[in-house]
């Protein structure tokens, strides 16, 4: 790899197209991802998120536009671009009959690596799994099953990881279980790009946000980039209220992550026209 991919974006998208029949799903997308950074691509359901995640991962083929991952343009070196990836669906793709270790150490196997066992124990530590490890997944909750299946992607150390809705599905606690491996893969360096319905995980986690709408990209910028578009704020001193999330991780035993919203605790701001 040269001087110059290595400083490029790891990810950049300019123009893309893609129709199926006589729907045009991507209108012109244009997107870049920094290296080492979490990008998020925010969007309802049905904006086409998953169709980008496709077209970045060379599981489908764009109409028209350039695409390249790592360095590496999709059309014309798949292959590389595939050796430089990891893609984690919707939904977890582990083996519920294996242990949480023989998920790991057959992913391991498949890829080659030497000493597949201490591959597999070293990410069930990174990903605070060694207590289960020797339990079957179908005993797994829903945000264990997400770590692993996270863990199980970063075998071989893909400099660039893509996450199409890690959180569907899962409980608020199984939530900031992943949200905190998100942030653990861009603290080791690993580049992010994670598609998402829910605005407080965008929030949470990226560095850039980037809102895809019929088909196209209407803002891309930092969360305080984001919040400057609309008007000036007042602020009003009332008393802050629990949220319901607070009530339910309280209850439970989790710590809530802080945020924006909650770091103080007497005042809340408002928008006004």
């Amino acid at each position: 790899m040269t001087a110059t991919s290595v400083q490029a974006p790891a990810v950049q998208v300019r123009d893309l197209h893609k129709a199926f029949t006589s729907v045009e799903v991507l209108q012109g997308v244009d997107f870049e991802v920094a290296r080492g950074s979490i990008f998020a691509l925010l969007g309802s359901n049905g904006a086409g998120k998953t169709t980008v995640i496709k077209i970045l991962s060379t599981l489908l083929s764009a109409d028209s536009g350039t695409v390249s991952v790592n360095g590496f343009d999709v059309a014309s070196r798949a292959g590389d671009v595939r050796a430089a990836i990891s893609l984690t669906g919707q939904f977890a793709a582990v083996d519920e009959i294996l242990t949480g270790r023989e998920n790991l150490v057959m992913v391991a196997r498949l890829r080659h690596l030497r000493n597949p066992h201490a591959v597999a124990d070293g990410l069930l530590e990174r990903f605070a799994l060694t207590e289960a490890a020797g339990r079957r997944v179908s005993t797994y909750s829903g945000g264990m099953r997400r770590r692993l299946d996270i863990a199980m992607s970063l075998i071989g150390d893909p400099p660039v990881v893509f996450l199409d809705e890690p959180t569907t599905g899962l409980d608020p606690q199984g939530r900031l279980e992943v949200w905190a491996a998100v942030r653990e893969l861009a603290g080791q360096g690993t580049t992010v790009l994670l598609t998402t319905q829910y605005l407080d995980e965008a929030e949470q986690l990226a560095d850039r946000i980037a809102i895809l709408h019929d088909g196209r990209i209407i803002v891309n910028g930092t969360l305080g980039e984001l919040k400057a578009l609309l008007p000036p704020a007042t602020v009003e001193y009332v008393e802050k209220q629990p949220t319901l999330e607070d009530v339910f991780l309280s209850l439970v035993g989790a710590t809530p992550q802080p945020s924006d919203a909650t770091d103080a605790p007497s005042t809340t701001t408002t928008t006004t026209a």
